[in-house]
């Protein structure tokens, strides 16, 4: 029988909202769950709460009333974090202090068994690190789960450099046995999902910092167009910048500061002035009775002053459909506002090196969905035909964003970090394509896996944003990945590994 088939008894030290979950989910799975906390008082609360969280689900149907009794008299306290046990697994979820969880799992080696598996809950740290503490470092992995842990189903399994190969497989296992999705993470700065999520929130942060758009202005971009379900600002508002901040500097100067993952002194500036978001009542939103405040849209202007001639047929055809004069021939005329629909161009270069002029030119996002445009507008831009352009994208229904205009636009400028970031971390060997795409799914809410997603737009369009980025701006947090690089010029899928030397020595 394999050791994730019998393990029967897990410690969970810390019962706090992680340590809660995880005793939890444990219990429900049919293992016997000893609850230790240094407050002795804490773990009765624990006991309590899980007790109601398992009445509640029994009165939801999900469990049957049989069901939530067993698994509540599967929940037993003990008097402290080391009590004799017996455990077959022990899972550290105390506070995130590297000389803490040192110096809690060199006490746990004196008293369990030499057979007990130990793991950390760790967000931050290096599993590593903390394995120092031990005599036998070859029984401490990484164990990282979400919160909230019962509805967030992904784990990361995170092998230290000295954790015994077997390890690895029994935890994978055992997730798996407890209803939940692992996936195989590497011992480096942010793991998985926090690496990976760097791509949204950093290049947010610089669209912001350029004033190509405001703060609303990119959530709407990024919720409508490419089907996030909160935008970046959002995001960091809910999770607060005491959190999100520390770790963005943390997984930079982690990876010695690569211009890719590089922070914003915007979010350092705020979270010093204590804006850190709802827990705070105001962060990039301010809030009241904790619900968000937004401001309203500009409304578009009614009339289309002007004729409207496109680089887009598809766009033209909509124009025309929803009743704006539109011109299909060869160039515009004299009075026609331009509409160019690049990739990684700003909307003026476009203009100019198609000989178009450029006073009448304005962007238009080609990653623009049914729901809403993008309209890119250049300083040198005549406000007149800049106007008829919002109100003609305005005539099909769709919402218009107004942003400044730059290379690559909002959305392709946020879904090429993205992707290249994930990239990146598949170059590296940090974790498997599927893992990458499984991950970020399922632990950020993407609409697809980063890799996935940009085979969908295209490797190549991917790449052509990046270069164009980083021709323009000289910026090195522009660099495409090795990693899609060779898979645009050779055709390979984006979740391909490829061939590799080894496959030649198998």
């Amino acid at each position: 029988m394999q050791w994730a088939e019998r393990v029967n008894v897990v410690r969970v030290i810390g019962t706090g909202v992680m340590g809660r979950g995880i005793a939890q989910i444990a219990a429900a799975a049919g293992l016997t769950v000893e609850l230790a906390d240094a407050r002795p008082e804490a773990v009765a609360e624990a006991v309590d709460h899980i007790g109601r969280m398992f009445d509640k689900l029994a009165g939801k149907g999900r469990m049957t009333t049989e069901e939530a009794a067993a698994a509540r008299d599967r929940l037993r306290p003990v008097d402290g974090p080391l009590a004799p046990t017996e455990a077959d697994l022990v899972v550290e979820a105390v506070r995130e202090d590297l000389d803490t969880k040192r110096e809690l799992f060199a006490e746990l080696e004196e008293v369990c068994p030499t057979s007990t598996v130990f793991a950390t809950n760790t967000s931050s740290l290096q599993v590593t690190s903390i394995a120092t503490a031990l005599a036998d470092p070859s029984r401490l992995a990484g164990l990282h789960f979400f919160n909230p842990v019962p509805l967030m189903r992904l784990v990361e399994v995170i092998p230290g450099a000295r954790t015994a190969a077997w390890v690895p497989d029994a935890l994978v296992a055992l997730v798996r046995r407890l209803g939940h999705t692992p996936v195989r993470a590497t011992d480096t700065p942010g793991f998985l999902v926090n690496h990976a999520g760097r791509g949204l929130v950093t290049e947010a942060l610089q669209v912001l910092a350029e004033d190509v758009a405001g703060t609303a202005d990119i959530d709407r971009v990024c919720r409508d167009v490419l089907g996030l379900r909160m935008g970046p600002f959002e995001l960091m508002d809910l999770t607060g910048l005491d959190v999100t901040h520390p770790a963005m500097e943390s997984i930079w100067r982690g990876y010695y500061g690569d211009p890719r993952l590089r922070p914003s002194p915007i979010t350092r500036t705020r979270l010093e002035a204590g804006l850190l978001g709802r827990k705070t009542g105001e962060g990039f939103y301010t809030y009241a009775d904790g619900a968000e405040q937004e401001d309203p849209e500009p409304q578009a202007p009614e009339s289309v002053a002007h004729p409207v001639w496109s680089d887009d047929a598809e766009l033209l055809a909509e124009l025309a459909g929803a009743g704006v004069q539109v011109e299909r021939g060869p160039e515009p005329s004299a009075d026609a506002v331009v509409l160019v629909t690049p990739y990684g161009h700003s909307a003026a270069s476009a203009a100019r090196s198609a000989g178009l002029p450029v006073a009448r030119a304005c962007g238009v996002d080609p990653l623009s969905t049914a729901t809403r445009a993008v309209l890119a507008v250049h300083p040198a831009c005549d406000v007149a035909f800049a106007r008829s352009a919002w109100a003609a994208l305005a005539a099909t229904g769709r919402k218009v964003t107004v942003v400044r205009d730059s290379p690559g636009s909002v959305a392709q400028r946020i879904l090429a970090a993205i992707v290249n970031t994930s990239c990146f971390i598949a170059e590296q060997h940090l974790a498997s394509p599927a893992d990458i795409d499984t991950a970020v799914r399922i632990a950020l809410g993407y609409p697809r896996g980063p890799l996935e997603w940009g085979q969908h737009v295209g490797p190549r369009r991917v790449l052509t944003i990046l270069r164009a980025l980083h021709s323009a701006t000289g910026d090195p947090r522009y660099r495409p990945s090795r990693w899609l690089v060779e898979r645009a010029e050779l055709g390979l899928e984006l979740t391909e590994t490829g061939t590799s030397p080894r496959d030649l020595y198998a």
